[in-house]
């Protein structure tokens, strides 16, 4: 198991590629996260933004939006720069638990593939502070690797827990390894942390897509 800056870091160069050819279902929800976009949508925050492979899709949609992006691997957000030198954006290198994200501060926020690695406690803390990041109308936009049943979590955080033991990773040091979540589960986070209306609109094999709202 690596450090989760590391492993990204270590990755950056054919991160795009994998996620675009081998990861069920990614391409088209890329296109359908800014299909989901309100139209009203002018200031937008990005957990975990990578290369801005959703950015890329966005863009085409929204030209003149003002993101805030945030992510562990500076050698990514270079990436995204790269690409995207014209654009509004406050790229911040570092882990989005960390990063204070401010009251009342967003139209939107999105997350694409990036939360699959967290406990349920750490992600309701975060869902709690990006709930209290959006405007009252806010949506929030996530996508990411979901299973079926509560059997298939359970092996996935029981694993989890038995490499880190085994590999003598302390509590509370973030490392790659998958643990995903059920749609239930994963909607009744988001419950937990205030959010309304809370939706799948979009599913091809393990690639989910849920919206909810602020109000």
């Amino acid at each position: 198991m690596e450090k989760m800056n590391e492993f990204f870091a270590a990755r950056a160069d054919g991160y795009e590629e994998h996620m675009l050819t081998y990861v069920e279902g990614s391409k088209e929800a890329y296109i359908k996260m800014a299909q989901l976009l309100p139209k009203s949508c002018k200031n937008m925050l990005d957990l975990g933004c990578g290369t801005g492979l959703e950015l890329d899709e966005i863009f085409k949609l929204f030209p003149d939006l003002y993101v805030t992006g945030i992510d562990l691997t500076q050698a990514m957000l270079d990436k995204l720069l790269q690409k995207h030198p014209d654009k509004h954006l406050n790229l911040i290198c570092g882990s989005y638990f960390d990063i204070g994200l401010g009251k009342s501060e967003y139209d939107c926020a999105v997350s694409f593939q990036t939360l699959h690695h967290f406990s349920h406690d750490v992600k309701i803390e975060l869902y709690r502070k990006l709930f209290d990041a959006l405007n009252p109308d806010g949506r929030y936009i996530e996508c990411d690797y979901m299973v079926e049943t509560q059997e298939e979590e359970d092996r996935y955080y029981a694993e989890n827990a038995r490499l880190r033991k085994e590999q003598g990773i302390p509590d509370g040091m973030f490392c790659h390894y998958d643990t995903p979540c059920t749609v239930k589960n994963q909607t009744e986070m988001l419950q937990t942390a205030g959010f309304t209306q809370v939706k799948q609109v979009f599913r091809m094999g393990g690639t989910t897509i849920l919206t909810a709202m602020k109000a």
